[in-house]
C-alpha cells in the first residue's frame, strides 16, 4: 500500500511497476598476472643521439653502395607489440647494409597518432619511438588506421607497392635480426653484404624470361621478396584467415595459378623471441684484425680462434655476435611456454591511450587465431596445409564438404546419393501410373 511518503518521493517510473533487486552480484576477477621485469631500452647510444652521426659506423664492408642501386628495394617490417625486438631488427638490417631510406616499418598498433605524438611509454607493449626511427636511424614510418590482422597487413604491404608503383618488394618478420655472411665469397666474386646479395637475387627475376615468379623465400619466409602483381593477380591475402593458415592457404592459391616460389640465400636470418641488451654489438665497432689470416699458430696455444679477414670482416666480435644470435634462437625454439612469448612479454600502459590489458589481448589474438583455423578447414573442408596434394583447385574453395577426406563421410555421400536415387526412380514409376500422367485429372 502505498503512502503520503512515497508519493512525494521522485521515483523513477520503472521502479513503480519493477522493484530493484536489494544487492547485485559480485563481479569475480581472474588472478593478477605474475609482474615482470620493466623493459629497457637496448640501444642507449641511440637514445642520446640526435641524427645518423651519433651513431656508431656501419662496418664498411657493409655499408649500402652510393649511389644508390638502380632498382627500388623497399622493405617493410610489420610491428604490433615489443619495442626492443623491433629496434633490433631495424638495427640488424642497417648493418647487413640495407639503405635506411628503403626500410619501412608498418606501425600496426592500433594506436592511431599516440606513438607519433609520443604518448605512450616504453613499458606499453605498443610503444615506439618515432622520432628515433624517422631521426636518428633515418627509415620511414607508416602507420597503419587500426589494428590490422597478418592477413590485412601482407595486404597493406601489396597496396603500399602498388601506390608507389614497385615491381618488387621485401618484407621481414620483425623477430628475425639478419646478419651479412661474412664469411661467404664466391669463387672469383668479391664480397657482397646481405643486402647487395639480396639485390643480386631480384635481378636474376627480373628477365621475362625467368618465369612465373610470385616470390623468393630467404631462410623461408623470415626474409621474403615479392612480384607484387603476382600476388594481386590471385586476390590478395584471404582476410577471412587473420592469422595461422593464412600463409598456407595464401601460397597454396599461387602454386595453383602455377606461380613458383622458390628458396635463395642472402645471408644469416635468425629466429629470436628476445633481444640483445646493446644493440651496438651489430656494428661491431672495435672489428680490427686480432690475427691476420696468414699469421701462424703456435703449438701451445688455446684452441684457434675464427679466421680474421685481413680487412676486419668475420672478426671476434662478428663471431660473438653469431654465437649470441644462435643462443637466443635455441633459446626460442626450445621453450616449452611456446615460440612467441615475446609479444605478451609486456604489461604495461596503464593510464596511457588505447591501453589494452596485456593478458586479454593476447588471449583475444589467439581467438582469432582459432577462428581463422575454423575458416581455413571450411573453406577448404580439410585442416591440412597440402591442399594440392590432395587434388584440389583453386575453384574448390568453399564447395567442399567439411572433412571429405575421411571414409566414414564419403561413404555417407554415396549413401546419400544411392537414396537420392533409388527416390528419384520411386518418384519416376510413380508419375507414370494410369491417372499419373502430366496434365490428366483425376476421377
Amino acid at each position: 500500500m502505498k503512502t503520503d511518503l512515497y508519493k512525494r518521493l521522485p521515483v523513477p517510473k520503472q521502479l513503480e511497476s519493477e522493484p530493484s533487486p536489494t544487492s547485485k552480484p559480485t563481479p569475480l576477477y581472474k588472478p593478477k598476472p605474475e609482474s615482470r621485469p620493466d623493459f629497457t631500452d637496448n640501444f642507449p647510444r641511440a637514445a642520446n643521439a640526435k641524427s645518423p652521426l651519433d651513431l656508431p659506423e656501419i662496418p664498411p664492408w657493409n655499408k649500402p653502395p652510393e649511389p644508390h642501386v638502380e632498382e627500388m628495394t623497399p622493405l617493410f617490417i610489420g610491428f604490433t607489440r615489443n619495442w626492443r625486438l623491433l629496434q633490433q631488427v631495424i638495427v640488424s638490417y642497417i648493418t647487413a647494409g640495407w639503405p635506411p631510406e628503403d626500410i619501412y616499418v608498418v606501425d600496426n598498433s592500433g594506436v592511431m597518432h599516440s606513438n607519433r605524438n609520443g604518448l605512450l611509454g616504453l613499458q606499453n607493449p605498443f610503444y615506439v619511438d618515432y622520432k628515433r626511427l624517422t631521426d636518428v636511424l633515418r627509415i620511414k614510418v607508416l602507420t597503419t588506421p587500426t589494428l590490422l590482422t597478418f592477413a590485412q597487413l601482407q595486404n597493406f604491404f601489396t597496396f603500399v607497392s602498388l601506390e608507389h608503383g614497385w615491381e618488387h618488394y621485401f618484407w621481414a618478420h620483425m623477430d628475425s635480426p639478419a646478419v651479412s655472411d661474412e664469411e661467404y665469397e664466391e669463387e672469383g666474386q668479391p664480397y657482397q653484404s646481405l643486402y647487395m646479395r639480396a639485390v643480386t637475387v631480384m635481378r636474376e627475376t627480373m628477365p621475362p624470361g625467368y618465369g612465373p615468379l610470385a616470390a623468393r623465400w630467404f631462410a623461408y619466409d623470415r626474409l621474403t621478396l615479392v612480384r607484387t602483381q603476382a600476388y594481386v593477380a590471385v586476390g590478395g591475402w584471404d582476410p577471412l584467415i587473420p592469422f595461422y593458415m593464412t600463409d598456407c592457404d595464401m601460397h597454396e592459391r599461387l602454386w595453383m595459378k602455377n606461380f613458383t616460389i622458390a628458396d635463395a640465400k642472402a645471408g644469416l636470418i635468425y629466429d629470436v623471441a628476445s633481444a640483445v641488451d646493446d644493440l651496438e654489438i651489430f656494428y661491431r665497432k672495435n672489428s680490427q684484425p686480432s690475427k691476420r689470416d696468414d699469421a701462424p699458430s703456435s703449438p701451445t696455444s688455446e684452441p684457434a680462434a675464427p679466421r680474421v679477414k685481413a680487412n676486419g670482416r668475420a672478426s671476434l666480435e662478428y663471431h660473438k655476435l653469431l654465437q649470441k644470435l644462435d643462443e637466443m634462437q635455441r633459446a626460442k625454439h626450445e621453450d616449452k611456454a611456446g615460440r612467441n612469448t615475446w609479444q605478451s612479454a609486456q604489461q604495461g600502459g596503464q593510464g596511457e591511450p588505447f591501453y589494452r590489458d596485456s593478458a586479454g589481448f593476447e588471449q583475444g589474438i589467439s581467438m582469432t587465431m582459432d577462428f581463422g583455423r575454423k575458416v581455413f578447414e571450411e573453406k577448404w573442408g580439410r585442416g591440412r596445409c597440402n591442399l594440392r596434394e590432395a587434388g584440389l583447385r583453386e575453384n574448390d574453395a568453399w564447395r567442399l564438404i567439411p572433412a571429405w577426406e575421411a571414409e566414414e563421410v564419403q561413404r555417407k555421400v554415396e549413401e546419400d546419393k544411392e537414396r537420392e536415387r533409388k527416390e528419384w526412380v520411386a518418384k519416376g514409376k510413380e508419375e507414370k501410373k494410369p491417372g499419373k500422367e502430366k496434365g490428366q485429372r483425376l476421377r
